[in-house]
């Protein structure tokens, strides 16, 4: 698939899969750096503890072609996790929206809602129009299939708005799911909106992923990580 069909079903779909982008090489130096900032199963503001991070990955050209054919010089990045399901983990994550941006203060201002603040960090719920203008590339360390937590997601749910996930919400009216298989040093991009759960593990292996996020727009609040791509 070309960067430019990777745009169109983004646009279209919600997400899309590149094939391996990342060499081993470059995968053993991402880990390398994460591993010496914490070992915890989600690190969050990442690129804020390991700037390095932002340079192996933007050092490799193929990245830089897929990121520069989706986003233009206004974006920046805007949020940073590294996750970490365990072989044989026992969670699942159920069906959700990535709807909560980081931010540096707080004040009341009219479409934002749902504030947050956990270990220390504030949240918040911004406009619809934030988060479709949201751009999530997830850069996976390990092979991501049915076994080890891959995502699935509902094609099309980012076209919806924020989706009320409660007892009265039914998933089977929304479309059907589709597993997302990843390989090592492959990306998925993904709009924020589009709905998406993960399974347990019954994996001996790790599922290591990278969660960028990036957006072009500003927030009264501030961005709290926000770090312009060079």
């Amino acid at each position: 698939m070309s960067f430019n069909q990777h745009k169109k079903a983004l646009t279209n779909q919600g997400f899309s899969i590149t094939e391996c982008i990342f060499s081993n090489k470059e995968i053993q130096r991402l880990l390398l750096l994460i591993e010496t900032s914490e070992k915890e199963y989600a690190i969050r503001q990442l690129v804020t503890k390991k700037p390095e991070i932002m340079d192996v990955i933007f050092s490799n050209e193929k990245f830089k072609k897929l990121y520069n054919s989706i986003c233009d010089k206004e974006y920046f990045l805007s949020k940073a996790i590294f996750f970490n399901k365990p072989s044989k983990s026992n969670w699942f994550v159920s069906m959700h929206q990535d709807l909560s941006v980081s931010v540096s203060r707080k004040f009341k201002e009219d479409g934002y809602t749902n504030w947050t603040k956990k270990n220390g960090q504030l949240g918040v719920i911004p406009p619809t129009e934030i988060l479709d203008k949201t751009i999530t590339f997830r850069i996976h360390l390990d092979k991501t299939d049915e076994t080890n937590g891959a995502l699935s997601v509902i094609p099309k749910t980012h076209s919806k708005g924020i989706i009320r996930v409660d007892e009265s919400f039914d998933k089977s009216s929304l479309g059907n799911e589709e597993l997302c298989v990843v390989e090592k040093g492959g990306v998925m991009l993904m709009n924020p909106l589009l709905l998406h759960a993960s399974s347990k593990s019954v994996s001996a292996y790790d599922r290591r992923v990278i969660h960028l996020e990036f957006c072009n727009q500003e927030i009264p609040m501030g961005w709290l990580e926000k770090k312009m791509v060079s």
